[in-house]
């Protein structure tokens, strides 16, 4: 068994790095940018600058030296001139060729959103063409920053769009830099215009952060609450078990018994009285159960609380409304398990010896059905850790649920990644432990 524990866990590594990569992927790549989807279209370029050096979204998303600053938003000049259209001197030819001009003979200053970091290098990108020097004498572009010109690019003047880049270093005090466009002849035109900061190495990038992250077991800090997510997530842990434990115990043993009892009745009115009930129990959604509990059974009748977290009897209610809304989906897998044993060629032996039927269905029929009810089992550790969204919402339990539907409805991007992420490595877990648990309670089936 050891060995082939062993074994297992080395084939989930890949499995659990598929995991990392899929949640990087969609906090990271499919949700847009993090900052602007959580601090609002109004957020500032300093406050969404802080927010990405703090949880490194300022370095390029896979791999590459160049990351991004909130200094100077990526311009495309089809749609509009930004900031630009403010700058002394700068034209603006309209769609659906846009672009900016800037004659010779000037220089021009970037409208920069905030200062640049010091002591770090950074490269201005462009998609430009030179126009209106003379025969074989492109025009000089210059990149000044303060008085003291760090880069000189002298562009051919034959009129043809061209990549170009500019790269320089800032000082130990950037609180008055500039930087300037100096065009000394002819016309400078630019499609594109975008800067970059370098970051360490080649593979300092967003990915390596969060893989980082996640081998520190540090999950980041809360943009809402500016706690560790860690720490949320395992405060949150006990009141989500102390709700979740309690529901799906009582809710097995109840669909278990009324299997049971079904297959013992099996085609009879008791028998179609419970297919009945839990088709209706199917049918009612589930808000409903929580608006009828807390009206008619907290508010009305006053036999339980309804808001906080303070005591046992603050979970009755929650759990009561849990076990009986699961009922009837549960009811109907265990009775099919049932019934599915009970036409077994063993059960018709097993009557043909004498064995009552209680003993059939207990001693026999329970016993090899244990393969899909451990199976509907262990699969559901991970929805006990990640608690019930629902119940903690309305009925005020501060557990793993409440946090993520918080974290959802504040776009708080890493309290939502973490609950997501050790929810899937505890389900890719929990299918080791149904391998060993079959082992546990069938003979027949053997680890190789």
């Amino acid at each position: 068994m050891l060995k082939y524990i062993i074994r297992r866990v080395l084939y989930m590594i890949p499995t659990v790095f598929g995991v990392i990569l899929i949640t990087f992927a969609l906090f990271n790549i499919a949700g847009g940018d993090p900052a602007l989807l959580k601090l609002g279209k109004n957020a500032t370029p300093r406050s969404m600058e802080e927010y990405d050096l703090q949880r490194g979204y300022d370095r390029p998303l896979l791999c590459g030296l160049w990351g991004k600053t909130r200094a100077y938003s990526d311009s495309r000049f089809d749609e509009n001139a930004g900031p630009w259209s403010r700058v002394k001197g700068v034209t603006y030819t309209n769609r659906p060729d846009g672009r900016l001009i800037l004659p010779g003979q000037a220089d021009y200053t970037v409208p920069m959103a905030l200062n640049l970091q010091p002591n770090r290098q950074y490269r201005w990108e462009m998609t430009c063409r030179a126009s209106g020097a003379g025969p074989g004498d492109g025009p000089a572009f210059q990149i000044v920053v303060n008085s003291n010109a760090v880069q000189t690019l002298t562009l051919a003047g034959n009129g043809r769009w061209t990549r170009a880049a500019l790269t320089f270093e800032t000082g130990p005090d950037t609180s008055g830099l500039q930087c300037r466009f100096v065009v000394s002849s002819g016309v400078l035109e630019i499609r594109s215009l975008k800067i970059g900061r370098r970051v360490r190495h080649w593979l300092d990038s967003q990915l390596l952060f969060y893989l980082g992250q996640i081998a520190r077991c540090d999950f980041g800090e809360s943009a809402e609450t500016n706690q560790r997510v860690s720490r949320m997530i395992l405060s949150g842990i006990l009141p989500s078990l102390a709700l979740t434990v309690p529901m799906f115990l009582v809710g097995l043993i109840v669909e278990i018994a009324l299997a049971l009892f079904c297959a013992f009745f099996r085609d009879t009115l008791v028998d179609r009285f419970f297919v009945v009930l839990s088709v209706v129990l199917m049918s009612v959604n589930y808000l409903v159960w929580i608006v009828f509990g807390q009206y008619f059974l907290g508010y009305k009748l006053h036999w339980f609380p309804v808001w906080g977290f303070e005591s046992w009897r603050y979970l009755v209610l929650p759990c009561l409304i849990g076990v009986i809304s699961g009922l009837g989906t549960g009811i109907r897998f265990y009775r099919t398990i049932m019934l599915d044993e009970m036409y077994r060629d063993y059960v018709r032996t097993a009557f043909a010896k004498g064995v009552s039927r209680t003993g059939v269905l207990f001693k026999h029929v329970l016993k090899n059905a244990m393969i899909p009810i451990l199976t509907s089992v262990v699969m559901a550790i991970p929805f006990l850790y990640t608690g019930s969204l629902l119940l903690e919402s309305f009925f005020g339990i501060p557990g793993l649920g409440n946090l993520a539907i918080n974290g959802i409805l504040n776009s708080d991007v890493d309290v939502i990644r973490a609950v997501v992420l050790v929810g899937a490595v505890i389900y890719v877990i929990a299918n080791l432990i149904t391998d060993i648990c079959y082992t546990l309670v069938d003979p027949r089936v053997k680890l190789t």
